[in-house]
């Protein structure tokens, strides 16, 4: 019973986990593009 709570909870963390840092990941892809870019252009 207990081992299944675990998963369970493991599961939930990990989708949380997963939510949370897509849009961290996009937002540092887009910086790093602009930076890029205007690195690039200068």
């Amino acid at each position: 019973m207990l081992k299944a709570i675990a998963d369970v909870f493991r599961a939930i963390g990990g989708a949380i986990a997963t939510v949370v840092t897509l849009p961290f990941r996009a937002v540092a892809r887009l910086f790093g593009g602009a930076s890029d870019t205007a690195h690039g252009r200068h």
